[in-house]
């Protein structure tokens, strides 16, 4: 894929209030310069929920304060091109657009966090742990050599990582 770069990328989740939301923080911080990041949602909740700037802030070091939740209508009405559209919920997958200029499109599930019950203390870490298998997926895809790869085996590459870790792991402990 010769492109120029940043490369541009949306993560997309129904709700646009927490899996694309950390995605696209995460990102910024750990594709800086290689990536230009952005999320939407298929139908966003209108806020961004607060447990996901707490666990970007606290566990990762990034100021998420300009986070808004927005529809995807807002990217395709202006006719943007992405180079990259990961959905990170499975509604999403089903329901996802069609995007202009043949972007790589891949599925990267994750468990919702939004939809997680329990203590303050235990909904932050469950956010934590969805945040660093979304963190796993982005460092894999920011490893890829992508200028070298055609656009077949970019493809196949992205999808890859989200097929990679399904299930979520505590972090080893350093």
């Amino acid at each position: 894929m010769t492109h120029e770069q940043p490369y541009k990328i949306l993560f997309l989740c129904t709700g646009n209030s927490a899996r694309s939301i950390l995605g696209e923080f995460l990102i910024k911080e750990l594709g800086k310069g290689k990536f230009e990041s952005y999320s939407a949602g298929a139908d966003p909740k209108g806020e961004v929920n607060p447990f996901a700037t707490e666990v970007l802030k606290t566990h990762f070091g990034i100021d998420a304060s300009e986070a808004r939740s927005k529809s995807w209508d807002e990217f395709s009405e202006k006719g943007m091109q992405f180079d990259f559209v990961i959905t990170v919920c499975d509604n999403a997958k089903e329901t996802c657009p069609v995007w202009p200029g043949q972007p790589v499109i891949a599925h990267w599930s994750s468990p919702d966090p939004a939809a997680f019950e329990g203590t303050d203390e235990e909904t932050e870490h469950y956010f934590f742990l969805v945040a660093m298998q979304i963190r796993r997926r982005i460092e894999l895809l920011c490893s890829l050599p992508i200028d070298k790869l055609d656009q077949l085996r970019l493809e196949n590459a992205t999808r890859e990582i989200g097929d990679e870790a399904t299930e979520l792991e505590e972090p080893a402990e350093a």
